[in-house]
C-alpha cells in the first residue's frame, strides 16, 4: 500500500537541552555506548518504508552531527542535515522546506526518542495513508488535574479519554504544509505538529504506541533509558539462549 508514496522523516534534534543540565546536547549523550540521536536515526534507517531522513540540528552542531553521527554510523538514508530554528516548530518547518520533491508522506519525530519501535513507525505511516493525519501515543496512567493560577484544582478530566501524545506524528504532505502556513499567518506556536493540523478542522487519529517511547529530557530520564536498554538486552539474550537450546 506504500509503493505510491515517498515517505520522508524529519528528526528534530536542535533542542537546547536546558533541563538536562549538561554541557553536551542531550542528543549526543551516550547510552549503551552510542549517542541518543544515533539510536533514534537507526530505527528509521531500518524501516523499509522510509525513503529519506532529514535531521534538523543546531547550526553550530551540523558538522559534528554529520561526522560523528551520520558518517560514523553509516546512515545512508540521511539526505540532509538542516539548521534548526528558535522553536521546535521553526525547526520542523526548516525540515519541511528541505523535503524531496517526491515526498507525499511526512513523518516528524523527536531526536531524543530513541526507543520508538519500527512497527509503530509503520503503523504511523499506514495511519497517514488511510486517515491523512495521525499521532502515536499512549493512554495516560495517572489522574490528570487542571489547575488554575492560584494552584487550585479547577477540574479532573476523565482519564479514559486522555492520551499522552508522542512522536512520530505522520501526515500527508499537503496537509502538514497547510497547517504550517496557517500557523505562520496567525502567529500561532504549538507544542507539536498535530495541533497545527487540528486547527484546520482536520481529524487526527491517535495510533497506539509504547510506554517505552520516552523523550529523554532530564538526568532521571537517562537512568530510565539505561534500564530500558538493559531489559531489551536481557530479552535478546534469553531469546538467543532459547534458540541455541532448540
Amino acid at each position: 500500500m506504500y509503493k505510491n508514496h515517498f515517505v520522508s522523516v524529519i528528526i528534530a534534534a536542535a533542542g537546547m537541552s536546558n533541563r538536562m543540565g549538561s554541557k553536551v546536547n542531550k542528543q549526543f549523550i551516550y547510552i549503551n555506548n552510542k549517542p541518543i540521536l544515533a539510536h533514534t536515526i537507526d530505527k528509521f534507517e531500518k524501516c523499509k518504508y522510509i525513503d529519506e531522513i532529514i535531521v534538523v540540528a543546531k547550526e553550530d552542531e551540523i558538522d559534528y552531527c554529520r561526522k560523528e553521527i551520520v558518517k560514523r554510523y553509516r546512515f545512508n538514508k540521511v539526505s540532509k542535515i538542516v539548521r534548526g530554528g528558535k522553536e521546535r516548530q521553526d525547526s520542523v518547518y526548516n525540515g519541511i522546506l528541505a523535503l524531496d520533491e517526491r515526498c507525499s508522506i511526512v513523518v516528524s519525530h523527536d531526536g531524543a526518542r530513541p526507543f520508538i519501535k519500527v512497527e509503530n513507525i509503520i503503523d504511523g505511516i499506514e495511519g497517514a495513508v488511510k486517515h491523512d493525519a495521525c499521532v502515536v501515543g499512549v493512554p495516560v496512567k495517572d489522574t490528570i488535574k487542571v489547575v488554575g493560577d492560584d494552584n487550585s484544582i479547577d477540574n479532573t478530566p476523565k482519564r479514559d479519554v486522555l492520551w499522552a501524545a508522542q512522536t512520530p506524528q505522520c501526515f500527508k504532505k499537503d496537509i502538514i504544509m497547510k497547517g504550517y502556513m496557517k500557523a505562520m499567518e496567525d502567529g500561532f506556536v504549538g507544542t507539536d505538529d498535530s495541533v497545527l493540523v487540528e486547527r484546520l478542522g482536520i481529524d487526527v487519529k491517535m495510533i497506539s504506541g509504547s510506554y517505552d517511547n520516552i523523550k529523554i529530557t532530564t538526568p532521571e530520564d537517562l537512568i530510565i533509558a539505561e534500564s530500558i536498554l538493559k531489559d531489551k538486552d536481557l530479552i535478546f539474550r534469553r531469546r538467543e539462549f532459547a534458540f541455541q537450546c532448540r
